[in-house]
């Protein structure tokens, strides 16, 4: 198995070498230690050398996290030959107390309700062929940036009469005011851009129904990329008008409004059944009156055949000559980065971390997550001998060596390397679920 010295070896033009071998004895006792991830819990478990001062320093040293990311995904796990995309999305991370920076309310999905806690964006690239997402790029979100605060009340303003003021000019939907959110997500993924520098090109920015609006849009297509999102299920969508224009005044632009319930035959573009459950793919160029530019909806129609009941899902794409497969595959490629929150709390720290303060808060996060990145590099090699080998495999593994090291450590003589060798595969195979069979059989 590759060494994690080895893995961090690209990182040596940007971190000095203390900071390295303090990084190097960190990840490794992630790697190997069972438990919550604190400082106090990690310094139980590292090397020789690595106390709780050391891995307090750590914490509170500056990293410039986004290169390092980038630098380990592009030495370690970019393929050329892939198509990558660009998602995003939020996490919430529940936090008690009161003095931890960006501590806030955020509205939780797992909770169905708005919690105190820690919100972090995270940029990640896709490989289309592994369906596996790669984060790059974290920032936290404090509460003031997500909008999450409750509006005051404004006064009720007098009644106007009906009709268009007097004066009053046709507004530039594309000119639109970014919030505090929009502007952050803009700045990473123009800074995420800027380390792509020529590597690959990837055209689409995926992100969830929250950013299912124009000015989210907007803010895509000023960084040079097309969006791919989802629509409200009762969005107003209205066919373009093809029918004849008026001789004066203004041209008419939107057509019919669209019947979820009815939608013409002519925009199906799949159909198929599985156990009793019709599903209908529709595609269309279609307008929005709150959008700037015409969109291509894609909408997802799913009919019991037993009862009778529909339902049905919008997603769309500023790219109107996007198909309407890669359209939903792309967007369901998304959720890959929840796979990632999800490791990333179980396994790596995500959810354990106490500090406070800003910079060990920051340095907490992304290496959560780039703890996620470093168990699929790792894995890429358990996986050659032990194909369904999973993260708890890879852990118990480091474990393994941990305890046979120290065992050899009150040895006299080191035994000859072919026992030596059964030794480390047996030991390590120690509460694994996928190799302890194998190893077992071996002679």
């Amino acid at each position: 198995m590759i060494e994690i010295v080895t893995l961090l070896h690209s990182f040596a033009p940007y971190l000095n070498v203390t900071t390295l071998r303090q990084m190097g004895k960190v990840i490794t006792a992630i790697l190997t230690m069972s438990g919550r991830v604190t400082l106090l819990g990690l310094s139980r478990w590292t090397e020789p050398g690595g106390s709780y001062r050391t891995v307090q320093r750590f914490y509170n040293t500056a990293l410039p996290w986004a290169v390092l990311h980038w630098v380990f995904f592009k030495a370690q796990l970019y393929q050329p030959e892939d198509v990558y995309l660009l998602v995003g999305d939020e996490c919430i991370v529940p936090k008690s107390g009161k003095h931890t920076h960006g501590l806030a309310r955020f509205f939780s999905s797992l909770y169905g309700k708005p919690i105190p806690g820690l919100a972090f964006f995270t940029l990640a690239v896709v490989n289309t062929r592994e369906r596996q997402a790669y984060p790059v790029q974290v920032e936290q979100m404090l509460g003031a940036e997500c909008g999450k605060a409750a509006p005051k009340k404004k006064p009720a303003a007098p009644k106007r009469p009906v009709g268009r003021p007097k004066g009053r000019k046709n507004k530039d939907k594309t000119q639109v005011p970014l919030t505090r959110e929009l502007q952050l997500i803009q700045n990473m993924v123009r800074k995420q851009l800027l380390l792509f520098n020529g590597l690959f090109s990837t055209a689409y920015l995926v992100l969830d129904g929250h950013f299912g609006h124009n000015p989210a849009l907007q803010m895509t297509r000023q960084c040079g990329l097309d969006l791919i999102s989802k629509l409200r299920c009762d969005s107003a969508l209205y066919f373009p008008y093809a029918g004849p224009q008026k001789k004066y005044g203004p041209r008419r632009k939107y057509g019919a409004k669209i019947d979820y319930d009815h939608i013409p035959a002519r925009y199906l573009q799949a159909s198929q059944v599985e156990t009793a459950i019709r599903t209908d793919y529709y595609q269309a160029t279609m307008l929005h009156k709150s959008f700037a530019q015409p969109l291509n909806v894609v909408i997802i129609v799913k009919t019991n055949l037993e009862t009778g009941a529909r339902a049905h899902v919008i997603l769309f794409s500023s790219d109107l000559d996007l198909a309407y497969d890669q359209l939903v595959d792309y967007y369901r490629l998304r959720f890959q980065i929840e796979f990632n929150f999800r490791d990333a709390k179980q396994h790596w720290g995500l959810d354990d971390f106490m500090n406070v303060n800003a910079t060990p808060v920051t340095n907490a996060a992304n290496l959560a997550l780039f703890m996620v990145n470093v168990a699929q590099r790792l894995l890429v090699d358990l996986r050659q001998q032990h194909p369904q080998a999973g993260v708890l495999d890879l852990k118990a593994g480091f474990c393994g060596r941990k305890y046979v090291n120290a065992t050899l450590e009150l040895l006299p003589e080191k035994p000859e390397p072919i026992l030596l060798k059964r030794i480390y595969d047996q030991v390590t195979a120690l509460g694994c679920i996928h190799r302890s069979k194998a190893v077992s059989n071996s002679p």
